[in-house]
């Protein structure tokens, strides 16, 4: 179990993999996102994009499954008070495979609960050329391991 103590300006880590298929990235789009870049591959390849790609907020959720399996289901995590940004840098098309790095900006206690701890992190989805195609910057609210504990 990890708690805020564990988590140190400067660290940096990488977790997961996970393969974005076609199929998903069609059912997602039907469901949340149906522009025609997310759902026809002809409409996709006339634009930018170069191709049938996943919606930002199905990257979103990637993000979300990898940041939970890759560590916040096995610490003290207490939910988020927001991000501070969010930004789709490249597109990501069917058959990309992703990994979620972290890097810890900041961390502080919460000066009105002393049982918590805020972590600010950047989050980057990579693809396998350790690319960056979504990043992140948010904020994680953690328990904290002495909560009563006040350093002199």
């Amino acid at each position: 179990m990890h708690f805020w103590e564990d988590f140190h300006e400067g660290h940096v880590a990488t977790s997961g993999r996970y393969v974005l298929g076609r199929e998903e990235i069609v059912a997602f789009a039907r469901e949340y996102d149906p522009a025609p870049i997310h759902l026809d591959d002809s409409a996709a390849e006339a634009t930018r994009l170069g191709g049938l790609s996943a919606s930002g907020w199905h990257l979103c959720c990637v993000f979300m499954r990898l940041a939970a399996d890759g560590f916040l289901n096995a610490s003290s995590c207490l939910g988020s008070p927001g991000l501070d940004e969010v930004r789709f840098l490249r597109p990501v098309h069917p058959g990309t495979v992703l990994s979620l790095r972290r890097h810890v900006l900041e961390t502080r206690a919460s000066k009105s609960r002393p049982d918590i701890g805020l972590v600010k992190f950047r989050f980057e989805l990579l693809d396998v050329e350790r690319s960056v195609m979504m990043d992140m910057v948010g904020t994680v609210m953690f328990g904290r391991r002495n909560p009563g504990f006040r350093p002199a």
